[in-house]
């Protein structure tokens, strides 16, 4: 298992930029891996960007943000395009994803899977390549009904507390999908406990990327 490690390089700071269609994506997508961060880097900066965010979903969305990048700085954009109808706004996308090219230059960003079954995930995932050609970026996964669960190639093992903290996060933010059959506890961490086992994590949970192309230097 090759091992890449993060923290000489982030010694001076790190900008990580997170990218969801949906509120409660990059949260269920990467959301340990953020705790991770917060925790073991130093000053990290987070530009927080969920393009269909509106109404008392939005307001979910910004506590989330809050819950996941406690103590650090950070930038919480809420857009309100149309969830299901992101490919119909498409060139108003790929104007803002080109506003965003212009005023930050991100260590790592997290975004959507190419395979997504989702036409919004799909959208996204593209915008960001296309737009952020020189960085490292890291494509989160998203359970869902469509059974559209990947390969991934690129694992951040979860010591504990990580996996709990990252769960009771989303239960506690996004209290208007809890109604939902899928989302719950048992799914959050059964998929963390897969890749935990993938990865061969100490702690028996982790979180799987997909990772396009990837420079060691």
């Amino acid at each position: 298992m090759l091992h890449l490690s993060l923290k000489e390089e982030a010694s001076g700071g790190m900008t990580i930029l997170c990218v969801g269609a949906h509120c409660d994506d990059i949260e269920i997508g990467c959301g340990g891996t953020l705790l991770y961060l917060k925790a073991a880097l130093p000053r990290l900066k987070f530009h927080w960007v969920v393009l269909s965010a509106s109404g008392p979903r939005g307001q979910e969305a910004v506590n989330a943000a809050e819950l996941f990048t406690a103590g650090c700085d950070k930038e919480v954009v809420l857009k309100d395009y149309r969830d299901g109808f992101l490919p119909y706004s498409g060139v108003a996308l790929k104007d803002f994803f080109e506003e965003m090219k212009g005023q930050i230059n991100p260590d790592i960003i997290f975004t959507h899977w190419h395979g997504d079954a989702h036409q919004d995930h799909r959208l996204i995932s593209e915008l960001t390549w296309n737009t952020f050609r020189s960085h490292l970026i890291l494509e989160y996964e998203i359970p869902k009904y469509d059974g559209d669960m990947g390969r991934p190639n690129v694992f951040v093992p979860l010591a504990e507390p990580l996996p709990d903290q990252k769960v009771n996060c989303l239960l506690e933010a996004f209290g208007s999908q809890r109604a939902k059959p899928w989302f719950d506890r048992k799914l959050f961490m059964g998929l963390m406990r897969v890749r935990g086992m993938e990865s061969n994590s100490p702690s028996g949970y982790a979180e799987g990327f997909h990772c396009r192309k990837l420079v060691v230097q």
